[in-house]
Protein backbone atom coordinates (compact mmCIF):
# COMPACT_ATOMS: atom_id res chain seq x y z
CA UNK A 1 0.00 0.00 0.00
CA UNK A 2 1.10 3.27 -1.15
CA UNK A 3 1.39 6.74 0.94
CA UNK A 4 -1.73 7.96 -0.90
CA UNK A 5 -4.28 4.99 -0.79
CA UNK A 6 -2.96 3.39 -4.11
CA UNK A 7 -2.77 -0.79 -3.86
CA UNK A 8 -0.66 -2.07 -6.29
CA UNK A 9 -1.64 -5.69 -6.46
CA UNK A 10 1.03 -7.82 -8.18
CA UNK A 11 -1.14 -10.62 -10.88
CA UNK A 12 -1.00 -14.52 -11.28
CA UNK A 13 0.20 -16.16 -14.66
CA UNK A 14 -3.63 -16.72 -15.57
CA UNK A 15 -4.49 -12.99 -15.29
CA UNK A 16 -1.92 -11.71 -16.33
CA UNK A 17 -3.04 -13.47 -19.93
CA UNK A 18 -7.03 -12.74 -19.33
CA UNK A 19 -5.84 -9.21 -19.06
CA UNK A 20 -3.91 -9.28 -22.32
CA UNK A 21 -6.68 -11.18 -23.95
CA UNK A 22 -8.61 -8.18 -22.99
CA UNK A 23 -7.04 -5.75 -24.93
CA UNK A 24 -5.39 -5.95 -28.86
CA UNK A 25 -2.38 -3.40 -28.94
CA UNK A 26 1.04 -4.05 -27.02
CA UNK A 27 4.97 -3.07 -27.27
CA UNK A 28 7.42 -5.64 -28.04
CA UNK A 29 10.80 -4.39 -27.47
CA UNK A 30 13.81 -6.20 -29.05
CA UNK A 31 17.42 -5.50 -30.15
CA UNK A 32 17.98 -3.49 -33.37
CA UNK A 33 21.59 -2.82 -34.21
CA UNK A 34 22.67 -3.36 -30.78
CA UNK A 35 20.54 -1.06 -29.63
CA UNK A 36 16.58 -1.83 -27.90
CA UNK A 37 13.94 -0.72 -30.00
CA UNK A 38 10.13 -0.55 -29.33
CA UNK A 39 7.41 -0.92 -31.88
CA UNK A 40 3.89 -0.61 -31.14
CA UNK A 41 2.27 -3.63 -32.68
CA UNK A 42 -1.46 -5.29 -32.40
CA UNK A 43 -1.30 -9.00 -31.26
CA UNK A 44 -3.53 -11.78 -30.36
CA UNK A 45 -3.12 -14.93 -27.89
CA UNK A 46 -2.81 -18.35 -28.66
CA UNK A 47 -2.93 -21.02 -26.28
CA UNK A 48 -0.61 -18.45 -23.96
CA UNK A 49 1.86 -17.44 -26.35
CA UNK A 50 1.57 -13.83 -27.82
CA UNK A 51 1.16 -13.74 -31.89
CA UNK A 52 2.59 -10.33 -34.05
CA UNK A 53 1.09 -10.29 -37.63
CA UNK A 54 3.98 -8.50 -39.83
CA UNK A 55 5.35 -8.90 -43.30
CA UNK A 56 8.00 -11.17 -43.99
CA UNK A 57 11.11 -8.65 -44.98
CA UNK A 58 10.56 -6.31 -42.87
CA UNK A 59 13.16 -5.00 -39.81
CA UNK A 60 10.58 -6.24 -36.78
CA UNK A 61 10.23 -10.25 -38.51
CA UNK A 62 14.48 -9.65 -39.11
CA UNK A 63 15.38 -8.72 -35.81
CA UNK A 64 13.14 -10.62 -33.80
CA UNK A 65 14.00 -14.18 -35.17
CA UNK A 66 14.90 -16.96 -32.42
CA UNK A 67 15.84 -13.84 -30.40
CA UNK A 68 14.44 -12.80 -26.33
CA UNK A 69 12.09 -10.56 -26.77
CA UNK A 70 10.07 -8.72 -23.99
CA UNK A 71 6.54 -7.61 -24.94
CA UNK A 72 4.30 -4.92 -23.05
CA UNK A 73 0.78 -4.75 -22.33
CA UNK A 74 -1.50 -2.53 -20.86
CA UNK A 75 -4.46 -0.62 -20.26
CA UNK A 76 -4.70 2.74 -18.08
CA UNK A 77 -7.05 5.03 -16.67
CA UNK A 78 -5.25 8.18 -16.40
CA UNK A 79 -8.04 10.27 -14.39
CA UNK A 80 -8.65 7.65 -11.98
CA UNK A 81 -4.47 6.60 -11.34
CA UNK A 82 -5.16 3.28 -12.16
CA UNK A 83 -4.41 0.84 -14.22
CA UNK A 84 -2.75 -2.63 -14.92
CA UNK A 85 0.25 -3.78 -17.22
CA UNK A 86 1.36 -7.16 -17.83
CA UNK A 87 4.99 -7.68 -19.43
CA UNK A 88 6.22 -10.98 -20.87
CA UNK A 89 9.77 -11.92 -21.85
CA UNK A 90 10.26 -15.29 -23.93
CA UNK A 91 12.16 -16.29 -26.95
CA UNK A 92 10.76 -15.55 -30.29
CA UNK A 93 10.22 -17.73 -33.23
CA UNK A 94 9.13 -16.98 -37.07
CA UNK A 95 5.98 -19.76 -37.66
CA UNK A 96 7.13 -21.30 -40.53
CA UNK A 97 4.85 -24.64 -40.48
CA UNK A 98 2.12 -24.51 -42.96
CA UNK A 99 -0.71 -26.50 -40.81
CA UNK A 100 0.33 -23.98 -37.66
CA UNK A 101 0.28 -20.58 -40.07
CA UNK A 102 -3.18 -21.76 -41.31
CA UNK A 103 -4.33 -21.93 -37.93
CA UNK A 104 -3.13 -18.38 -37.19
CA UNK A 105 -4.80 -16.68 -39.62
CA UNK A 106 -8.03 -18.22 -38.56
CA UNK A 107 -7.35 -16.27 -35.41
CA UNK A 108 -8.96 -13.08 -36.85
CA UNK A 109 -5.79 -11.31 -36.39
CA UNK A 110 -5.40 -9.06 -38.85
CA UNK A 111 -2.29 -5.94 -39.17
CA UNK A 112 -3.36 -2.68 -39.01
CA UNK A 113 -0.22 -1.56 -40.72
CA UNK A 114 -0.79 -1.21 -44.69
CA UNK A 115 0.47 -4.20 -46.94
CA UNK A 116 0.81 -7.62 -47.12
CA UNK A 117 1.50 -8.89 -43.65
CA UNK A 118 1.42 -12.72 -43.85
CA UNK A 119 4.35 -13.53 -41.69
CA UNK A 120 3.84 -14.80 -38.11
CA UNK A 121 6.02 -14.24 -35.06
CA UNK A 122 5.14 -16.48 -31.78
CA UNK A 123 6.55 -15.26 -28.28
CA UNK A 124 6.63 -18.15 -25.61
CA UNK A 125 6.51 -16.55 -22.58
CA UNK A 126 9.06 -17.79 -19.73
CA UNK A 127 8.69 -14.91 -17.56
CA UNK A 128 5.35 -13.29 -16.80
CA UNK A 129 4.93 -10.42 -14.58
CA UNK A 130 1.91 -8.27 -14.28
CA UNK A 131 0.80 -5.31 -11.69
CA UNK A 132 -2.28 -3.85 -11.35
CA UNK A 133 -2.64 -0.27 -9.36
CA UNK A 134 -5.61 0.44 -7.86
CA UNK A 135 -6.90 4.35 -6.81
CA UNK A 136 -8.11 4.99 -3.26
CA UNK A 137 -11.65 3.45 -2.74
CA UNK A 138 -11.41 1.61 -5.68
CA UNK A 139 -12.94 -2.01 -5.15
CA UNK A 140 -11.33 -5.22 -6.48
CA UNK A 141 -12.58 -6.75 -9.50
CA UNK A 142 -15.56 -8.69 -8.65
CA UNK A 143 -14.11 -11.84 -9.99
CA UNK A 144 -10.84 -11.51 -8.23
CA UNK A 145 -11.78 -11.22 -4.36
CA UNK A 146 -9.40 -10.13 -1.58
CA UNK A 147 -6.95 -13.11 -0.78
CA UNK A 148 -7.94 -14.62 2.41
CA UNK A 149 -5.43 -14.06 5.03
CA UNK A 150 -3.98 -17.39 6.43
Amino acid sequence: MYSDGSALEQLSRDECLRLMASVSVGRIVYTRRALPAVELVNFALDHGDIIIRTESGGKLAAATQHSVVAFEADRLDADQQAGWSVTAVGQSQEVTDPAEIGQLQGIGLSSWAPGLREHFIRISPEILNGRRLRAVGQPRPADHPAPVPS
